[in-house]
């Protein structure tokens, strides 16, 4: 059975879709079968990828009305070991059947699709939309864990009571096995006070939530890297388009954490 980890964080902008896309490479490039789930209507991790609306006919929106299964629409990406399930702005339509009360276990829709391809990948990543509605709920109800990246600036964890508070909710109700696997700091300068501070905050609060390669090591960050932003624009994850960055390496030193479990 595959381990489902979901990306989260209803605050946008904070490196999301770059931590979705970058860890799914990064785990795939370790020689992991890996299934990256984009479940955000603005397809972006999609994008990342060099998918183009033209390229598939059928996305995440099929599958979770009903009319595909998620085998249909899986693309082979150019990494190996690397597929996707893409996502289109189609898919905003969704919130208003997920939103109608007469649907029974609306929040387990995506779990009981995944149910069918959960045998043939090591791990499946999500890539939640930054908001706390019924896709992001439906996307945390099918994981077994949550990653939540926390960008390195003002008001970084605003908000982040709520997303919180939600994971609970949902341990406590509908799916007992879920947990944070940790926070993950992104955008970081070590030029900056600001990055310094939210990283000092982050680790007074939450210690014991960051990732770490080596006990009594300094925790893993995503650095502010220009290679980083400039690869989505070329369809390829940061570890393919500047491979020995200081941003690929950050994400392989996730993939390699979290692989050690």
């Amino acid at each position: 059975m595959s381990e489902v980890i979901c990306i989260a964080n209803q605050k946008g902008g904070v490196g999301k879709t770059t931590t979705a896309v970058n860890l799914a490479a990064s785990l795939a490039e370790k020689g992991k079968k890996v299934l990256l789930l984009d479940i955000d209507p603005q397809s972006n991790a999609t994008t990342s990828l060099g998918f183009t609306r033209g390229d598939y006919e059928f996305n995440i929106y099929h599958v979770l009305i009903g009319s595909k299964r998620v085998s249909e629409v899986v693309l082979k990406t150019a990494l190996k070991n690397l597929f996707l399930v893409p996502s289109n702005i189609g898919l905003v339509g969704i919130e208003k059947e997920f939103y109608n009360p007469k649907k029974k276990n609306r929040e387990l829709v995506l779990k009981e699709k995944l149910k069918e391809v959960s045998s043939r990948f090591d791990y499946i990543i999500i890539d939640s939309p930054p908001a706390l509605g019924p896709i992001t709920i439906n996307a945390l109800s099918a994981s077994d864990s949550v990653i939540i990246p926390i960008q390195c600036e003002f008001f970084a964890l605003e908000g982040l009571a709520q997303l919180l508070n939600t994971v609970s909710l949902l341990k406590k109700t509908i799916n007992p096995k879920l947990k944070i696997k940790g926070f993950l700091p992104t955008m970081y300068s070590g030029q900056n006070n600001l990055s310094k501070q939210v990283l000092a905050d982050l680790s007074h609060h939450f210690k014991d939530k960051l990732f770490h390669m080596k006990k009594g090591r300094e925790c893993i960050v995503v650095p502010r890297n220009v290679k980083i932003a400039e690869s989505p624009s070329f369809g390829k994850p940061v570890i393919s388009y500047a491979t020995n960055s200081k941003g690929s390496l950050a994400y392989r030193d996730l993939a390699t954490v979290i692989v050690r479990g």
